[in-house]
């Protein structure tokens, strides 16, 4: 986890610079989180792994009552700046968050960088905090022309920063029965193809899921 918040804290500016308006050309993001903003109550949202605070921004220009949590202090500083909605810094492992207190949360391509033992304490924490019936959409690569579905890329250079991390190329199915552990419920499943010209080459999935 240290190398993860080092990494971050070191290219939170440029991430911004680069994917802070990403949403504009993923109308399938922007589809599924209006199906999320539409299932989400009064109560309040987390956007857990939220960088620089877009996707929080975006739900809470929906009526969301939403709340941005990230690991890279750095990245909570821009989100600060940028985005109309209240950060904190958190591990996804430890959510500084009182149980069933929380009518929703998303996680967009935040767990990649976590094993499998990690992503299950993650998924564990998302069913704490969540209150009965509250959802919770997840998002992550499955996939591209480099690296399968179980596969693994480490990155040591992004944008003239030495950094350390790890992109794990998720199996949908296995995420959904260890989500199905948790005591979150399986609800529905998109698997789509990459965005021309948009983001990184990659295929992903979306999960959403039930407390229950």
């Amino acid at each position: 986890m240290i190398g993860t918040r080092r990494s971050y804290d070191l290219v939170a500016e440029r991430y911004a610079e680069e994917l802070g308006d990403e949403l504009r050309g993923k109308p399938l993001d922007r589809g599924v989180l209006e199906v999320f903003a539409e299932l989400a109550d009064d109560g309040v949202v987390a956007d857990i792994g939220c960088g620089p605070g877009h996707v929080a921004a975006y739900l809470a220009g929906r009526g969301v009552r939403a709340v941005g949590m990230d690991l890279s202090p750095a990245m909570c500083g821009v989100a600060r700046r940028t985005a109309s909605v209240a950060v904190g810094a958190a591990d996804m492992t430890a959510l500084p968050v009182r149980g069933q207190s929380l009518a929703g949360l998303v996680c967009l391509y935040a767990v990649i960088h976590l094993d499998e033992q990690q992503r299950a304490a993650a998924y564990a924490e998302f069913a704490r905090v969540l209150r009965p019936g509250g959802h919770a959409l997840i998002a992550f690569h499955t996939s591209d022309a480099d690296f399968p579905v179980g596969g693994a890329k480490m990155l040591t250079e992004w944008w003239g920063h030495q950094v350390d991390l790890t992109f794990h190329y998720l199996d949908p199915c296995a995420e959904s029965d260890a989500l199905a552990t948790a005591g979150l419920v399986p609800e529905a499943r998109l698997d789509r193809e990459p965005h021309p010209d948009t983001e990184h080459p990659s295929r992903r999935s979306y999960l959403l899921v039930r407390r229950a």
